[in-house]
């Protein structure tokens, strides 16, 4: 288990995402047994996991960037300027 997570933390992004949505598609088919659908299920909540961490990192980021230029305001999912 520990080498699997060590793997997970090794993907980036799009591959883990790409993966998840690989194991959704697996699970929702119906073909998996009850074993293999647990293993599977359990490796893609790892991956959501690592997905939401890599989101908040990239986020971190952005803030930081956008706080040197001298803007302040908090990003919020949702929040465009379009409105």
């Amino acid at each position: 288990m520990a080498d699997e997570r060590r793997e997970i933390e090794e993907l980036g992004f799009e591959e883990a995402l790409q993966e998840l949505e690989q194991i959704v598609e697996e699970l929702e088919s119906g073909q998996v047994d009850l074993e293999q659908m647990l293993d599977r299920f359990e490796r893609a909540m790892a991956l959501r996991r690592h997905c939401a961490k890599l989101l908040t990192e990239a986020e971190t980021r952005i803030q930081q960037l956008v706080d040197e230029e001298g803007t302040t305001e908090a990003f919020a999912p949702g929040d465009s300027d379009a409105d």
